[in-house]
């Protein structure tokens, strides 16, 4: 098949960044709303639609962006400055997405020919399990964490696969033991969930079904190479990379905005019984040097090292298991520099930062919240750590 369009880092990213940045005033005025309500503002879920935000990974056939994950990348870091949640549910959400890869064409067009057509899912709570009949397949269980839930019309339960006598179907095939199971987010009840200190806006909620019949075409092993219909090379990376590096450029993103905000007020706060201004104290200027060099070089080892691998992949149309590594590490690594940088913003904003309507409080309960989800976990440098000296590490999540 040919392609008319090559995903491209520089157009792509100015395209995109283009559609954001015009939209991040106004993301930034409904963060507060966003935060209390933990929704997304309806007049603002139109503008995201319209911008096409939520199908940037989506493949160009039906009707999505395909763009260089850098490009995604730079977007949802941009997005970030004016608020964390909604870029953290585009950024699930587009993830999501690459799942049209896997698909049958038709299927495929069924669910993403809508133009606001939003996936989501979350990890099972629970038992859950699917259970082969006639012509699909019955699934039941409960899942939870599925950002983005609220403006989805459609969810993606993950769960294995069972043959009617209650044997695991294929016991042997990676593609069964467990898949994700396409259907309408109107066919589950939804469960709120989501009282929790940071990324509010994101209503991160449960859903559950109950022996829900879902034809078998609906089905999909979300990183398998044999089901994968799409020649694109962005559909060479696995879920798990495009997550690590989305989540990764939404901390740097928040950690950027509190770094400037900070500045800002350095120049003009004097502390209770102190003579001079913020900015003033050696302290604090050591402290804004660091923050800011730990911020650029972090990003810096992100981009630069997901940029060197698509420059690759292009290519070998794959993805190797030290490329896998360097994701998850340069990802890893961003995320905890992005915590470390918003924490000095923080206290050194002093009493200032606590105060809602300042720009620091919000965005470090945020960025903590980031921090303390799947891709920032310490655990991972354990995992490259193993894998570099030739150890055998998990690979679950790359």
């Amino acid at each position: 098949m040919q392609r008319d369009h090559l995903p491209n880092a520089a157009t792509d990213t100015e395209h995109s960044l283009a559609r954001a940045r015009a939209l991040a005033p106004r993301i930034a005025a409904a963060a507060p709303e966003i935060e209390r309500t933990r929704r997304i503002p309806d007049d603002l879920l139109d503008a995201l639609h319209a911008a096409q935000l939520y199908r940037m990974l989506l493949p160009r056939r039906y009707g999505g962006g395909e763009v260089h994950p850098l490009a995604f990348m730079r977007t949802v870091q941009a997005i970030a400055r004016a608020d964390a949640s909604t870029a953290w549910n585009i950024g699930q959400n587009a993830v999501c997405a690459i799942v049209a890869a896997y698909l049958e064409p038709e299927v495929a067009q069924a669910i993403f020919g809508d133009p606001r057509a939003v996936l989501a899912w979350g990890p099972a709570q629970g038992p859950v399990r699917a259970v082969a009949c006639e012509g699909g397949f019955r699934v039941t269980g409960r899942w939870s964490f599925a950002s983005g839930m609220r403006q989805a019309t459609w969810l993606g339960p993950q769960c294995p696969v069972f043959d009617a006598d209650g044997s695991p179907r294929r016991a042997g095939d990676e593609r069964w033991r467990k898949r994700v199971f396409l259907i309408p987010a109107s066919a589950a009840r939804l469960e709120d969930v989501w009282d929790v200190i940071g990324l509010r806006g994101t209503a991160s909620d449960a859903y559950a079904v109950e022996d829900l019949f879902v034809p078998e075409a609906y089905s999909v092993h979300r990183e398998s190479a044999v089901e994968n219909r799409e020649p694109g090379w962005l559909y060479c990376f696995s879920i798990h990379n495009l997550f690590s590096c989305g989540f990764a450029s939404i901390a740097l993103g928040v950690a950027q905005a509190m770094l400037e905000a900070f500045v800002e007020l350095a120049w003009h706060k004097v502390p209770r019984g102190i003579r001079n201004t913020v900015r003033e104290n050696a302290v604090v200027q050591g402290g804004v040097a660091r923050a800011l060099a730990k911020l650029e070089s972090a990003e810096s080892y992100l981009m630069h090292s997901v940029g060197e691998i698509c420059d690759a992949v292009q290519a070998t149309r794959e993805v190797t298991l030290a490329q896998r590594m360097r994701i998850r590490l340069s990802a890893t690594h961003a995320i905890h520099a992005a915590r470390e940088a918003g924490d000095f913003a923080y206290e050194a904003a002093g009493a200032t930062a606590v105060f809602a309507a300042n720009p620091f409080e919000r965005r470090f309960r945020d960025l903590h919240a980031i921090a303390q989800q799947l891709q920032g976990r310490a655990a991972h440098f354990e995992t490259v750590g193993q894998h570099l000296l030739g150890l055998d590490a998990d690979t679950t999540f790359l």
